[in-house]
């Protein structure tokens, strides 16, 4: 029997599907909007590297205290409601920036944006777990892999738009403006999201007591050595390797740029994976799975060591370009291999257990970022980052054969 040919638009042809990646695409691009926004009045206010990373602590401290609670709840509870309450809170959250930036109200202190963004926070905490399980109701299970592909291009290209806008927006019409654009932003992707269907819930196996069902995702994960190898590498990445957080400085003192610059360095990174994100729809890393995430693991932490060194512009440009292609290799693979590994009445936990590791990471590293800068100083922090990056890639790949030999492909 001939095999089937690889069709890489095959998931765009569920119009549920569409509906859901286009609520992705924009409310994406609104919350990039908002993180550069956000980052530039900060550091306008306090030109603090330190405040940088106090952004994303208070963002991750709500996330991670609710998360495998909101896990608990998306194995039990319509997915799909979850994501339009989270939607509508981080809707009047937007609401609140867009108030504290009128030139009447607007005043030097901080307190009340990052009270905002803690709200934020616990959106979040909820919103990805049940985003992550909902997903998986989609789709059928032999369009995983392309589904994560595309569901990480729709990512990528919100994260592309979203802080060119930003920059833009801010730098040519003001902050206010801004945070408009990302009211309606957010607004469009709750109508859209709230035009797919419900879904039935899957079947638990057995009733747990809470704190044992809190308890199960952890368990899961700890016990299966690709999910947790792949998770660490991630995690790893982005705590230690990311300098996202820093680029408003990077801007300022070192490569001399103002908003708009920061807006396309912001941008760089999607740029890359958008790219990388269309040549896997076509050719799917799959094969040698593993062995390509070790790759594009350590590929990220040489380019944020890269990234410290340079003082120009279009080189440090064209590096996070690069690092975001090799990020999106361990993206679509991560997130493959946590769909067709993780049993449908345990999704919401695990996702729980995933956006602890990987999607609060980014939070952390921004607030590790800010006191590593303070510390050590901006060039060596990122460069120290990038090589600790490499070092967890060489661990990970000596203590994790499973992963060193996963072929997805046999599991397809």
């Amino acid at each position: 029997m001939s095999q089937e040919k690889h069709d890489p638009y095959a998931v765009l042809k569920i119009a549920e599907f569409r509906l859901f990646v286009s609520a992705r695409l924009m409310l994406t691009i609104a919350l990039q909007i908002q993180a550069v926004v956000v980052g530039l009045q900060i550091y306008h206010l306090t030109k603090d590297p330190l405040a940088l990373g106090l952004i994303g602590l208070a963002e991750v401290v709500p996330a991670l205290s609710v998360s495998l609670f909101a896990g608990h709840i998306s194995d039990l509870k319509n997915r799909r409601h979850i994501l339009l309450v989270c939607m509508a809170v981080m809707f009047f959250c937007a609401v609140g920036l867009w108030y504290y930036s009128l030139p009447a109200v607007a005043n030097k202190t901080t307190f009340p944006i990052y009270g905002i963004i803690f709200l934020t926070g616990i959106a979040r905490g909820f919103f990805n777990p049940a985003n992550f399980s909902f997903f998986s109701q989609l789709v059928p299970s032999k369009l995983y892999s392309n589904a994560t592909t595309w569901s990480s291009t729709t990512w990528q290209i919100g994260a592309v738009t979203g802080p060119a806008a930003g920059g833009l927006l801010y730098g040519f019409f003001g902050i206010t403006t801004a945070y408009t654009v990302d009211l309606i932003l957010i607004g469009c992707a709750l109508t859209c999201l709230s035009l797919v269907s419900n879904k039935p819930m899957p079947t638990r196996m057995a009733k747990e007591k809470i704190m044992t069902s809190l308890g199960v995702g952890f368990k899961f994960v700890f016990s299966q050595q690709v999910i947790l190898a792949a998770l660490s590498l991630d995690l790893f990445a982005v705590l230690f390797g990311g300098a996202e957080a820093l680029l408003p400085i990077f801007c300022d003192k070192i490569l001399h740029v103002g908003p708009q610059g920061l807006g396309f360095l912001r941008a760089a990174p999607a740029v890359g994976a958008v790219l990388m994100a269309f040549y896997m729809a076509h050719y799917p890393p799959t094969k040698h799975a593993g062995r390509n995430v070790l790759f594009a693991a350590a590929g990220f932490g040489l380019c944020m060591l890269l990234f410290g060194i340079s003082t120009n512009f279009w080189l440090s440009l064209g590096i996070l370009l690069v690092s975001g292609a090799f990020d999106n290799v361990s993206v679509v693979i991560r997130g493959t291999i946590l769909q067709t590994m993780t049993p449908d009445g345990m999704r919401g936990r695990v996702a729980a257990v995933n956006s602890m590791f990987i999607g609060s990471s980014n939070e952390l590293g921004a607030f590790e970022s800010g006191v590593a800068a303070k510390w050590l100083g901006l060039v060596r922090s990122v460069v120290l980052g990038g090589i600790i990056t490499m070092g967890v890639v060489s661990t990970v790949g000596l203590t994790a054969p499973k992963l060193r030999k996963l072929n997805l492909d046999q599991k397809n």
